[in-house]
């Protein structure tokens, strides 16, 4: 492999080609990314980080924002060609025992676990790729493109990106950046993951369910392929001694960061709308604060689509200026540490014409996620409104202002009723700091929390691993599919309730996915393991296509999967529930989607104005139909060609019979049917629980005798979300197993 100062040396000879490329100015950016490079706090620790990793085969990393981490370390270990020489001394990096103590890096000595050699070299097979995971699509991508553009390749090449339905790699990548839910996906195939010298758990604080389970497959990964691998565990905010401890013979390091002051505000007292409050406090950052951008934290699409409709319709009532080109002094702003320069430019101009409002979540297509990086207009001022994915997975330039709601969306799941639900609750203390830092990257900074200093007092310190309050079917199937069969026994750093994990068998039992000896079976289980959508509507999908209405299924399956399909504007209301009439099923929810998905599909593709048009008219969101066709092609790879991934199943189409459809979503969503009580609440059947439709369902005037619904929202009622109304004989006829087991007339 071709060093990177050999590279970067043969690139900078000037020369302008037949077509016009610049290479002159290209070797002039080259040169500024190099000497960015070399200031970030990473590159000082380069030496004794591959020293670290040349003794010991787990790195524990804690790299504070700003250190470079992310894009460096990969870099670092390929131009190393995957020898870890010894350690020139350097200081930056302190290795600490599993204890906490700090070492003196001369004094590391060799591993207890008797890894590396004097030479540098370690193992003589293994992998020739470097993974670096990701909890987030967005992250992955955004990296990669970086970190290709400092090593002077295209995107794809040596270094590249994979994540749900897209991949960009080839055989030629040294350095893939990846969601961690796709690498644990690659493990299925591949258990010993011998593709990959070495794998990095980036984020690792976030201790998503992949991540969780992750970290266990990679402890049995290290015993198997024993000096070929080595694993660093890193985050801007880890509890290292956990990780440590967990590991065998790891070793804990820490890179100081690059982090300005922020000055933190709080309110005088608690805010009984925080969306509006949200949307007010955006405006007078806009209209009184000097340059910079702000970020807004919501807790999802819903929120952030309301948010952008307010910040616009007050926009619009602002009186009208010319835009003003913002002076050198906002980027000098963050030259020094003790904030106000006296210097500064004036605020920038608080005109409609002056703020652009943009949406960053995880259901945001890519290619408009990308629009939160790039800079705005001369004298216009960015608002990104984004969920907790713009906590610690992405950095976006420019942020100086920040306002926290102080709310998360947060999955929880109550094992004794096997139901989750989705709940907006307060964030943690360690999530409201993470939120407060992102102003403090470039320069000094603001953060408003919109709460006050008492109640932030009273926060939970730490958010609890996801995988001790989720459904766990997902993750069960997938150690089943791995030949992991003890489940209960398999080593979690944080082990889930056992409770949760005894309810997750049942219902992957119920599905058909295991058999009586908790065997994966072959025509559902192991089919399933494959589908990269929830057990419950992948179950769907194969009853589908023995229905004959797979196609159908699986653009209901797409919709599902995005988030508010529908907008509904305040002063509109009426206008909306007007067109909503011409896609409403009367058999519910989900083929009202269904048809909602038709539409959009039958506008050609190349004609972005007439979609635009269609779903304005409509009141329907461009963002979510545009993510729904990308599920829906991958969705039809997996299940229709004979070679994989695809299953080789038979797409048919039901046409406008919708009976059949409803018996596919009945066969797969079954634990979740409800009956009609007479106070018109519904009572689940597999808990009996009491539960209401949700206010936006199509069923809410109709309310038929039985349905099935996708899952529950808890606000000041428990909601059942995308309902169909089923036939509730349908329900003993498609899953006797489950019913069976219930009390005489709960079915």
């Amino acid at each position: 492999m071709e060093d990177f100062e050999e590279e970067q040396q043969r690139r900078k000879k000037p020369r302008r080609g037949a077509n016009g490329f610049d290479a002159a100015a290209a070797a002039e950016r080259r040169k500024r990314i190099d000497a960015e490079r070399r200031q970030l706090p990473a590159w000082a620790a380069r030496d004794q980080l591959l020293s670290l990793l040349q003794q010991h085969r787990t790195l524990v990393l804690v790299g504070e924002t700003g250190s470079g981490k992310t894009t460096q370390i990969p870099q670092f270990l390929v131009n190393a060609r995957f020898g870890f020489g010894s350690g020139t001394g350097q200081t930056s990096v302190k290795p600490r025992a599993a204890n906490g103590v700090d070492q003196d890096p001369g004094d590391a000595g060799p591993s207890t676990s008797g890894r590396g050699q004097a030479n540098g070299a370690w193992g003589g097979g293994g992998g020739n790729c470097i993974a670096v995971t990701q909890p987030r699509r967005v992250a992955a991508m955004t990296v990669a493109r970086r970190v290709a553009e400092e090593m002077g390749t295209p995107l794809g090449q040596k270094v590249g990106y994979a994540i749900r339905f897209e991949d960009a790699t080839s055989p030629a990548t040294r350095i893939k950046y990846m969601t961690d839910g796709l690498l644990l996906r690659e493990a299925l195939v591949d258990p010993a993951l011998s593709r990959y010298r070495v794998v990095i758990i980036d984020e690792a604080h976030e201790r998503t369910v992949s991540t969780d389970v992750l970290l266990g497959l990679l402890k049995g990964v290290q015993a198997l392929r024993g000096d070929d691998f080595r694993l660093v565990v890193m985050s801007a905010t880890l509890d290292a001694g956990r990780f440590v401890d967990f590991f065998p013979g790891a070793v804990a390091g820490l890179i100081r960061g690059r982090q300005y002051p922020v000055q933190v505000m709080y309110t005088a007292r608690p805010e009984d709308n925080y969306l509006d409050a949200a949307v007010c406090a955006t405006l007078q950052v806009h209209t009184e604060e000097p340059p910079g951008d702000v970020l807004v934290f919501l807790t999802g699409q819903d929120e952030i689509d309301s948010a952008e409709r307010l910040i616009k319709d007050k926009l619009a009532s602002l009186p009208r200026s010319q835009p003003a080109t913002v002076g050198e002094g906002a980027e000098g702003a963050g030259e020094g540490a003790d904030g106000a320069d006296p210097s500064a430019p004036a605020p920038a101009p608080g005109g409609p014409d002056s703020l652009l409002v943009l949406p960053i979540y995880a259901a945001l297509p890519p290619e408009q996620q990308m629009r939160v990086f790039e800079p705005a207009p001369p004298g216009v001022r960015k608002a990104i409104l984004a969920t907790n994915i713009a906590e610690t997975s992405i950095t976006i330039p420019g942020v100086r202002y920040v306002i926290d709601t102080g709310y998360v969306k947060s999955r929880d799941y109550n094992a004794k009723l096997g139901l989750e639900s989705l709940a907006v609750v307060p964030v943690s203390q360690a999530q409201a700091r993470q939120r407060s830092g992102r102003a403090g990257r470039e320069g000094p900074g603001k953060a408003l929390r919109l709460f006050t200093e008492a109640d932030f007092g009273q926060l939970e310190q730490t958010t609890p691993p996801e995988i001790t309050r989720c459904n766990l079917a997902s993750v069960v199937l997938q150690l089943k599919a791995m030949g992991i069969d003890d489940v209960l026994g398999f080593e979690f750093m944080d082990p889930p309730p056992r409770a949760a994990i005894l309810r997750s068998l049942e219902l992957l039992f119920a599905l058909g996915a295991l058999d009586a000896a908790g065997k994966l079976t072959e025509q559902v289980g192991q089919r399933l393991s494959r589908l990269p959508v929830d057990p419950m509507y992948g179950r769907v999908l194969l009853a589908a296509s023995d229905m004959g209405c797979a196609l159908e299924a699986v653009a209901v399956v797409a919709m599902v999967a995005t988030e508010n399909v529908f907008h509904t504007p305040r002063a509109k209301e009426k206008e909306w529930r007007s067109a909503r009439l011409k896609f409403v099923a009367r058999e519910g929810d989900h083929l009202t989607l269904l048809n909602v998905f038709r539409g959009f599909s039958e506008l050609p593709k190349e004609s972005h104005k007439a979609r635009t048009q269609w779903c304005s008219d409509n009141f329907v969101n461009i963002r979510a139909l545009r993510k729904a066709e990308d599920i829906h092609t991958q969705l039809l790879r997996f299940l229709g060609p004979p070679s994989p991934p695809g299953l080789g199943l038979p797409l048919r189409s039901c046409g406008d019979d919708p009976t059949p459809l409803r018996r596919a979503l009945a066969a797969g969503l079954f634990p979740h049917a409800a009956r009609l009580q007479p106070d018109g609440s519904y009572r689940v059947l597999a808990t009996g629980r009491q539960v209401f439709l949700h206010p936006s369902s199509v069923l809410l005037d109709r309310k038929p005798p039985a349905l099935v619904f996708s899952e529950l929202m808890h606000t000041t009622k428990t909601y059942a979300r995308d309902a169909t109304a089923v036939e509730p004989r349908w329900l003993p006829e498609l899953a006797p197993t489950f019913f069976a087991a219930k009390a005489p007339g709960q079915a």
